[in-house]
């Protein structure tokens, strides 16, 4: 195994572009366990380390642009108001030393299903800069995932940064597993609503082959809150009105068994998230100047 240390990004893309099946490795906590276990035999490895500007952010008016190796610890810490869902998805990486190392972009470039910050970044409507040396494409990121542990990266490809639009409206984030720290999510699932376009997006982690929308969910639940009025009284959600979205939202899945939980958990599991962080987004709507009158 050859190990290649470019020291800028230029270096980078051209060692890439030299050897296309090389690993970028950054915070490496997906790479090092595949190969600590013998998971993975890559023939180059590419260390990303010594580039300074993939862990460098900037905040726009309308979106903050991430570079992809800023570690899971300083979006908690620096962008919980313009990101609010991935900042709440990131408190529930693996441990504290974990969420120092690893970042956004190594969760895309593995793209496992059950990776914690997919949900949010479906959710917020994130696109994914991609770079080579035949120049930049943005990927959208209903399009980034195209199969278990897939992706829409060619192989000389490299994410150097992810775009992601500054939160609009509340933004939740919800997540089963064995204990709160150091776990694989049996089944993840993540909220936004935006106000100021009138629509719902979600995201599911871990139950199905790629992460992936509850859009019939969204499109029922921005349809249902239209006709009432709820974009503007700011009253509860009925009871109906809820059930029906959690049950779209599992009826998105397509999950299968395994040792950490089976299809039908996780099915129900989600719908039972789904619900949940409805009630608690629509809180902090209600909360945020909505007018309430009618509220029980």
């Amino acid at each position: 195994m050859d190990f290649l240390r470019p020291a800028t990004w230029e270096e980078a893309l051209a060692a890439k572009a030299e050897h296309p099946a090389a690993v970028p490795l950054a915070g490496g906590t997906d790479v090092m366990v595949e190969i600590n276990f013998d998971h993975r035999r890559p023939a180059h490895l590419l260390d990303l380390t010594r580039i300074g500007e993939l862990s460098e952010w900037e905040t726009g008016p309308g979106a903050v642009r991430l570079g992809a190796s800023v570690p899971y610890s300083a979006i908690m810490e620096s962008l919980r108001t313009e990101l609010p869902g991935l900042a709440l998805a990131s408190h529930t990486v693996a441990s504290p030393q974990i969420r120092n190392r690893g970042g956004v972009g190594g969760n895309l470039g593995t793209a496992s299903p059950a990776g914690d910050a997919h949900p949010a970044l479906l959710a917020a409507g994130a696109e994914v800069e991609a770079v080579s040396v035949r120049g930049t494409r943005m990927i959208p990121i209903d399009d980034f995932y195209t199969g278990v542990k897939r992706n829409a990266l060619a192989p000389d490809e490299l994410i150097r940064a992810v775009h992601v639009a500054r939160a609009d409206g509340p933004q939740q984030f919800s997540k089963v597993g064995t204990r709160n720290a150091m776990v694989i999510a049996v089944c993840a699932f993540g909220l936004a609503l935006h106000p100021e376009s009138r629509t719902v997006r979600t995201g599911i982690g871990s139950a199905a082959p790629t992460p992936v929308r509850a859009t019939a969910a969204e499109e029922f639940l921005a349809a249902a809150l239209d006709e009432a009025g709820l974009w503007d009284s700011g009253k509860i959600i009925p009871p109906s009105v809820a059930a029906q979205f959690a049950t779209l939202a599992s009826g998105a899945c397509n999950p299968i068994d395994d040792v950490r939980g089976t299809a039908k958990y996780r099915r129900h599991a989600v719908g039972v998230m789904a619900r949940r962080t409805l009630g608690w987004t629509w809180e902090q709507y209600r909360g945020a100047g909505r007018h309430l009158e009618g509220a029980a």
